[in-house]
C-alpha cells in the first residue's frame, strides 16, 4: 500500500523574481513623485479649462437669448394678434348667414337709430275722408328743401284738387309736405318738405334669402321695424314676407346695414293679383324711372324728374 506524500509548492523558475507591480506604478524617487503630481495638476487644469469654456459658451448663449427676448416677444405678440384677427374674421364669416336669418332687439334698435334721421311719418286723409298713414324717407336734399319717397296709396287723395293736407312728422317736429309727382303703377309718390340738409339713405341691391327690414317713422324711439326674408328678386320687384302694417307702407325696405333696397308697399301687385302674407316692393332704382333724376340710372338721386 502506497504512502501518500505531502503536497509541495510549485517550483519557481531559476533566476526569476516575483513581479513588483507597486514599484512599477509608483515612482520611488522624489523626482518621479513630483512628475506624477505635475501630470495630475496638468490634467486637472485641462479639465478646468474645458469646463470653463463650456460655462462661457452657455453664458454667451444665455446673454444672446436675453438680448433678443424683447424682439421675439414682439414677434410673438404680432403673431397672436394676427391669428386673433383671422379667427374673428372667420367667426364673423360664419355668423353672417345666421345674422341674415334673424335679428335681436339690439340689432333692430341700432337699425332704427341709423335710419330714423332720414325717415318721416306721413298722415293725411283718403278719398273717403278717413285717416291715411304711412312712412316717407329722404332720397334727395339741398340747402332749402328735401324730397321724400313714399307710397302712392297713402297720398292718393292729394292727387286731386282740392286735396287733403299732407303732414310729415319726425319726433316732435311736424311739417306740411307738398306732393311733387307720383307713379301709381309702382305705388310710388314724391313729396317735398321745407327743410334742407336732411341726410339721405344709401341705396343697395338685394338677393334671395337676405334678411330685410321695413322701417316706419312711427315709434317711441323715432321709428319701428319689422323683419322678413327676400323670397325673390326680379325685374318686377322684390318679393318678401316682412309684415307690413299701414304705418310701414311707403317706408324704406333696408338690409342689415341700413341700406335701402326697395320701397315697402301694401298695394303693389306687378303680377295682377295680391298674395297672402307675401308682398311685392318696387326696387329703389325704380324711383329713377320717372320721379327722380339719377345720373347713372339708379343710385344717388340728384334731382326730381320734373326738373
Amino acid at each position: 500500500m502506497a504512502t501518500p506524500q505531502a503536497s509541495r509548492p510549485p517550483r519557481r523558475a531559476p533566476g526569476r523574481r516575483p513581479a513588483d507591480w507597486q514599484g512599477r506604478l509608483l515612482p520611488r524617487s522624489v523626482l518621479g513623485i513630483s512628475a506624477l503630481i505635475l501630470a495630475a495638476a496638468l490634467g486637472a487644469a485641462f479639465s478646468g479649462a474645458i469646463l470653463y469654456a463650456y460655462y462661457a459658451y452657455r453664458l454667451d448663449r444665455g446673454v444672446e437669448y436675453a438680448s433678443t427676448f424683447d424682439e421675439r416677444l414682439d414677434t410673438a405678440i404680432q403673431i397672436i394678434d394676427t391669428e386673433q384677427q383671422d379667427a374673428m374674421a372667420a367667426v364673423r364669416a360664419e355668423l353672417e348667414p345666421l345674422q341674415r336669418l334673424g335679428a335681436t332687439g339690439d340689432t333692430l334698435e341700432q337699425l332704427v337709430d341709423r335710419v330714423a334721421p332720414s325717415t318721416f311719418f306721413v298722415s293725411t286723409l283718403d278719398e273717403a275722408g278717413a285717416p291715411s298713414v304711412g312712412t316717407a324717407f329722404v332720397v334727395f336734399s339741398d340747402a332749402e328743401q328735401s324730397f321724400l319717397l313714399t307710397s302712392f296709396t297713402t297720398v292718393s287723395a292729394a292727387t286731386r284738387q282740392p286735396g287733403p293736407e299732407l303732414r310729415v312728422r319726425q319726433g316732435e317736429e311736424e311739417l306740411v309736405a307738398s306732393l311733387v309727382s307720383w307713379e301709381e303703377g309702382r305705388d310710388l309718390a314724391l313729396l317735398s318738405i321745407p327743410r334742407g340738409g336732411v341726410k339721405r339713405l344709401t341705396w343697395a341691391e338685394t338677393s334671395t334669402g337676405e334678411r330685410v327690414f321695413s322701417i316706419s317713422g312711427l315709434g317711441a324711439a323715432g321709428g319701428s321695424a319689422s323683419q322678413g326674408l327676400v323670397g325673390d328678386v326680379s325685374a318686377t320687384g322684390v318679393q318678401h314676407d316682412t309684415p307690413l302694417g299701414m304705418q310701414f307702407q311707403g317706408g324704406p325696405l333696408v338690409n342689415a346695414s341700413g341700406e335701402v333696397v326697395a320701397v315697402s308697399s301694401r298695394a303693389y301687385s306687378p303680377l295682377g293679383f295680391s298674395t297672402d302674407a307675401v308682398y311685392f316692393a318696387p326696387v329703389i332704382g325704380d324711383a329713377c324711372i320717372e320721379l327722380l333724376v339719377c345720373p347713372d340710372g339708379q343710385g344717388e338721386a340728384q334731382g326730381v324728374g320734373s326738373e
